[in-house]
């Protein structure tokens, strides 16, 4: 009988081994069926509805509970620098964006869907913050994402890649050595701060450093950095303000401008050296002033008109040209005053050739009535030809010597008469030599003066 119930009870001890066997086969089986199932992302959009309750994902803010605050988190990168136009006060730049936010009415288990976490749906699908950039003035022809992506949290990402056109105020002060900064204000149109709360993901420094990284395009700028704020708007909205620090590369314009006027400059200290006898002074001043406007005008095309204050660039330029003006008057000045000389000297010409004239008329006269007194004093001595001889040989002496001193004192006065006319005549020459030099040393010493303090406003060493 014992060895009844002995093998009894091995029986049962044998079923449940052989039941547990039996279980562990199934579970087996089971694991391998489900490993062996095939799932879709269409398996996840059929599970939320979003084929057929559309609405409910696009229509309302996506909150069970209208009190609480859909926190958007936006993220902002500079990935191109494209053009700075100064005249239009306006930046083309290429700007990377992202935005998260939770929809409550989003979720599933990914267990059930073979491990999905994520599915990327078409923008249109679901509804997203209406957030406006108030400096944008245009899109320029970006393409934005059709997509975006959701977890099964319920979190939602949309990126984008922009090409910007937005305001900027310009400070051209020290233009081309000037640094620039542009904002891009990121809020909502329509949400209060109860209903959206904007918050960024990424702090200044954060933001500098991927910026740099995807930085592919800077032209005629050094990115600096860029510098993230938050504050309360008036109309009760978050703003997060996206502060572009940029630096321009000044090498161009010293190159093809500030350069050629310096060389027109030394053109025109050069032309000292020229005579001012002729007219080809006057002529090469006005030439390189007018190279001088022609370079102010292509500035004009450059700078805006709305400037508060004059850049100093352009004071360059209108004290560049004040300076050549001046040298062109001086030079007008200093013709005239050797032009009066030529005048005088041309004017005591003329006198000297009607006193010749004159002279020789009355030269003729003279010998004329000596002709006729010789022939009077010929008879009177035939007559008296028997009179005092050495009388008249004493008398004859006398007169001789008379008429050497009268000879000598015409010389003298002659001699005396020419040096002081040359000295009369060159006058005004001397003076206008005087005058030149005076300016030559005062004209360097000004643009020496102007020079310098333009460099130091301009801070360059």
């Amino acid at each position: 009988m014992q060895r009844g119930q002995g093998d009894t009870l091995a029986a049962h001890t044998f079923h449940r081994q052989m039941m547990v066997v039996a279980f562990f086969s199934l579970l087996f089986v089971i694991d391998a069926v489900c490993s062996e199932r095939i799932c879709s992302y269409q398996d996840v959009v059929n599970h939320l509805n979003l084929t057929k309750n559309k609405e409910l994902y696009t229509m309302t803010r996506p909150v069970k509970d209208y009190r609480q605050t859909t926190s958007v988190f936006l993220e902002v990168l500079l990935s191109g620098i494209l053009e700075v136009v100064e005249k239009e006060q306006t930046l083309i730049s290429s700007v990377w964006t992202a935005m998260r936010w939770h929809n409550d009415y989003i979720s599933w288990d990914q267990n059930q869907f073979c491990g999905i976490d994520n599915v990327s749906l078409p923008t249109d699908t679901l509804w997203k913050p209406d957030l406006i950039i108030e400096e944008i003035k245009d899109v320029d022809k970006s393409i934005p994402t059709r997509y975006l992506t959701v977890n099964d949290k319920g979190d939602v990402e949309l990126q984008n890649n922009w090409i910007l056109i937005s305001t900027c105020k310009m400070h051209i002060y020290r233009f081309p050595f000037d640094t620039q900064r542009c904002n891009l204000s990121f809020q909502s149109f329509i949400y209060s701060v109860k209903e959206i709360q904007l918050e960024p993901i990424d702090n200044s420094s954060e933001a500098t450093v991927w910026s740099n990284k995807m930085m592919h395009l800077q032209n005629e700028w050094i990115f600096l950095n860029m510098t993230v704020t938050k504050y309360n708007g008036i109309e009760g909205q978050d703003v997060i303000i996206y502060t572009i620090t940029m630096e321009r590369r000044a090498i161009l314009y010293v190159v093809n401008f500030l350069l050629p006027i310096l060389f027109f400059l030394f053109l025109d200290l050069a032309s000292f050296l020229i005579s001012d006898n002729g007219g080809e002074k006057l002529s090469f001043k006005v030439t390189v002033l007018l190279a001088v406007t022609v370079l102010q005008l292509l500035l004009n095309e450059i700078l805006p008109a709305s400037s508060n204050r004059i850049p100093l660039i352009a004071s360059f330029c209108i004290g560049i040209f004040g300076l050549m003006l001046l040298s062109l008057l001086e030079t007008i000045f200093v013709m005239r005053l050797i032009e009066k000389d030529h005048v005088s000297q041309s004017d005591e010409a003329d006198e000297d050739r009607c006193l010749s004239q004159d002279c020789g008329l009355k030269q003729a006269k003279v010998n004329f009535c000596n002709a006729h007194r010789g022939e009077s004093a010929s008879e009177l001595l035939h007559v008296t030809k028997q009179g005092n001889s050495s009388k008249q040989i004493e008398e004859s002496h006398t007169f001789e010597t008379l008429l050497d001193e009268l000879k000598e004192i015409n010389k003298t006065l002659t001699l005396m008469h020419n040096s002081g006319k040359e000295e009369k005549c060159y006058r005004w020459t001397r003076l206008a030599k005087r005058v030149d030099r005076v300016f030559f040393i005062l004209y360097v010493t000004l643009i020496g003066l102007f020079l310098s303090l333009l460099c130091s406003k301009w801070n360059i060493s």
